[in-house]
């Protein structure tokens, strides 16, 4: 017979910050004994466990119409294996330089547009997906037009949208187009309207809307906003402007997230340059207000730009890579810091070996460590050293999942097998990585409520929301009374 979940015996949220910060000093950096084969520009997450990066040309004009490079890396045995490029209708490489991406409701890597020249850049108008179980490449159908450091976007239909960059002429892509496999070509065009800048950070709202955080590539940034997309292809999007944002011109790879959990439809931006100048500005917006507005929030103890920020398990925010000038490695050797939304604080902790500018990632993986990678100040220039970053939680005792659903519905109650169940503060579902250029579209960390317990299992419920937890694969962690997560399992939210 189940028990009420005893909210008594949950730590108050100033508690769980003094846990955090009193563990910050058993963490650890750790510099991999080999090194990625490829500039890692794009890297993703398998719902297989594995990481994928892939570069295409890899910012080198003489590597144009050479093959492409992407590898799959088998993170626990250490080993990466090649896929074939893909090809174009005259079978040479698709250069995915510079593409956009998003996962599937199958667990499909979506990949858009891609360079097609350098100097001046004109983008692509390809899409390929890559399979994470074949791990090959299959070719799409293509955009309307080109998209350049373009933004792809999964929505709780489970079609993707796709933004900005620059077209197959080079200019301005200013029409916003959704890919479903139900249209008779693929993709449908919006009307043509704002141009958003290059690389936008959007976030899926719980109404279906769209945020612009104000973050991007470059430095085109525009005021933050709020999209709403019309039930029709002859309508164009409307916007309502979100105000407030400090340092509006600093969002050139700047960071942003929906923090933790995704109901509480908050996002902050942190960090960002204009031209030289990085800022430790952080702002925070609460979405589900009638006007939201930006206010201003503890800052970064580092000011940086090409800042990696990734949500951890234990609800916090972890902010590495980056330099307090643009493409210095020499002013990039910052500690890490990581970010507690409970108690809105920023602790530093451990310091990177590896210094880490333009083109450089930072992905979570499902035992809860961090992995960084990359780094590309000029040209012909790469990093291609692995880092790992293993936070606190990692030396402590965690808990363990024996049993969870593979699979779950929409507004699904189920139960999740622990011997510490009694002691379990949180469930939680991530949404793997997909980040290139300090812009992940993709991970966010959704609430699943406690709703009763016994001694060895948890019983709980999935939100019946398909925006706060677009369709796909997720990471299913636990944490305890402390903050500390479990490794994670698979399962498909359908």
């Amino acid at each position: 017979m189940t028990e009420l979940n005893n909210k008594t015996n949950l730590l108050e949220e100033t508690d769980l910050g003094t846990l955090i910060a009193q563990g910050a000093t058993t963490d650890k950096w750790q510099v991999l004994p080999y090194s990625v084969p490829i500039l890692p520009v794009h890297a993703a997450l398998l719902h297989t466990g594995k990481v994928f990066f892939f570069c295409g040309s890899g910012n080198d004009p003489s590597r144009v119409n050479t093959p492409y490079d992407s590898v799959v890396w088998d993170v626990n045995k250490g080993t990466f294996s090649r896929q074939a490029p893909p090809l174009d209708s005259n079978n040479q490489p698709i250069d995915l330089f510079c593409c956009g991406h998003s996962f599937t409701a199958d667990g499909m890597l979506m990949v858009v547009g891609g360079t097609l020249r350098y100097d001046p850049f004109y983008g692509s108008p390809s899409v390929v997906m890559f399979n994470p179980i074949t791990e090959k490449w299959v070719k799409n159908a293509s955009m309307n037009n080109g998209r350049w450091y373009g933004t792809a976007l999964t929505l709780g239909s489970g079609r993707i949208l796709a933004v900005a960059g620059l077209d197959k002429d080079g200019k301005l892509n200013r029409q916003p187009e959704i890919y479903s496999s139900t249209f008779a070509n693929g993709w449908n065009a919006f009307p043509t309207g704002n141009s958003y800048p290059q690389y936008a950070h959007l976030f899926l709202l719980s109404n279906g809307n769209i945020f612009y955080s104000g973050a991007c590539m470059g430095g085109n940034a525009m005021t933050p906003r709020i999209l709403t997309l019309p039930g029709t292809f002859t309508q164009s999007i409307t916007e309502k402007l979100v105000p407030g944002l400090q340092d509006p011109n600093f969002g050139n790879q700047a960071a942003s997230v929906l923090l933790p959990p995704a109901q509480d439809q908050r996002v902050m931006i942190m960090g960002g340059g204009n031209g030289n100048t990085a800022t430790a500005r952080v702002n925070i917006v609460s979405l589900n207000r009638t006007n939201p507005t930006y206010v201003g929030s503890r800052f970064l103890k580092y000011a940086r730009m090409h800042l990696s920020a990734v949500l951890l398990p234990d609800r916090t925010v972890f902010v590495c890579n980056g330099s307090k000038m643009n493409e210095d490695t020499t002013k990039s050797m910052l500690p890490a810091e990581i970010y507690n939304p409970a108690t809105n604080s920023w602790t530093a902790v451990a310091k990177q070996n590896v210094p880490r500018v333009y083109h450089s990632i930072a992905l979570l993986l499902p035992d809860g460590r961090v992995i960084t990678a990359g780094g590309n100040p000029r040209r012909t220039v790469n990093e291609l050293r692995l880092e790992i970053y293993s936070p606190a939680y990692m030396s402590r005792s965690r808990p363990i999942i024996q049993r969870a659903p593979q699979r779950l519905s929409y507004g699904l109650q189920f139960t999740i097998q622990t011997p510490q169940a009694r002691n379990i503060r949180w469930v939680s579902l991530i949404r793997p990585m997909a980040t290139t250029h300090s812009c992940d579209a993709e991970q966010r960390l959704v609430d699943v409520p406690i709703n009763s317990r016994n001694a060895t299992s948890l019983n709980v419920t999935l939100t019946d929301n398909r925006n706060i937890a677009p369709p796909g694969w997720y990471m299913l962690f636990i944490s305890d009374n402390n903050g500390t997560p479990s490794v994670a399992t698979w399962t498909q939210l359908f």
